[in-house]
């Protein structure tokens, strides 16, 4: 699990300061995909820059799995990176002569624990490849993928070190609208098999509904943080008021499609 308590950044603009992130709490349990949806220059890549200890925050605390990580070092912040994060960034950073199982191989030998032997990391990679269904695909180069491949690819080496913590950057950007719903649809699934918690940022406000909670980001400041379901609910609570006084406008022959059907 992963939280944030009033979280201050600041990144560089030429001469001066300014504040990516202005205060911002939040929680994301094991097992929970939490959306984050926002316009740009709102603030999105600093929180997942914070949560993944690739910044450091002005002010505040974060705590992985109840730890507090935010006094790192940039050697203890790779390391708990190592063991903790899982980091999917928004453009594909394969490596073109390695195939999809070696892509995997390779990122679990940089964990910097040698836990395990080779011949383990390789099958590891191979139930990783086919958990995002790319077990007919495992030996396929970048090149020889789709898009849709790829992400997938970058998805499962993103899980090689376990991680307690998963940060996705704009995972369907580069893809059409039904390959993004597949993959936004998989992360769920993987965040719940392997218990991770996970921070999604999207562009695409059809996907929250994949999500366990979606959080919205207004210059700086967390803007919204509600539950998807009391989201769902309601959208459908207004859709049905609407429907309701649709049919007293039709009734007393008012609704405007009625009347152009005159």
């Amino acid at each position: 699990m992963i939280t944030l308590d009033n979280v201050t950044f600041t990144r560089p603009d030429g001469n001066r300061r300014v504040t990516a992130l202005q205060d911002v709490s939040m929680h994301v349990d094991n097992g929970h995909v939490a959306v984050i949806t926002g316009p740009s220059g709102s603030g999105k890549p600093s929180l997942l820059a914070v949560a993944s200890t690739l910044a450091r925050p002005d002010t505040g605390t974060i705590l992985i799995d109840g730890i507090d990580v935010t006094g790192l070092d940039d050697a203890g912040a790779t390391e708990l990176r190592r063991e903790k994060i899982g980091i999917v960034f928004q453009q594909s950073n394969l490596i073109p002569s390695l195939d999809a199982v070696d892509q995997l191989v390779m990122m679990g030998e940089l964990d910097g624990a040698h836990r395990s032997t080779r011949d383990e990391r390789r099958e590891q990679a191979k139930e990783l490849l086919d958990a995002v269904d790319l077990a007919n695909h495992m030996h396929k180069r970048p090149a020889q993928m789709s898009g849709g491949q790829r992400q997938r690819v970058n998805i499962a080496r993103a899980l090689m070190n376990d991680p307690s913590v998963l940060v996705v950057d704009e995972p369907t950007s580069a893809l059409d609208s039904q390959a993004g719903t597949r993959i936004i649809e998989l992360v769920a699934k993987l965040t719940h098999e392997h218990d991770t918690a996970t921070m999604l940022v999207t562009h695409d406000e059809e996907l929250i509904d994949h999500g366990s909670q979606h959080l919205e980001m207004l210059d700086g400041h967390l803007a919204q943080a509600r539950g998807v379901r009391d989201e769902k609910s309601s959208r459908n609570d207004s859709d049905s008021a609407r429907g309701r006084i649709g049919a007293w406008l039709i009734r007393l022959g008012l609704h405007p499609q009625r009347s152009l059907c005159r």
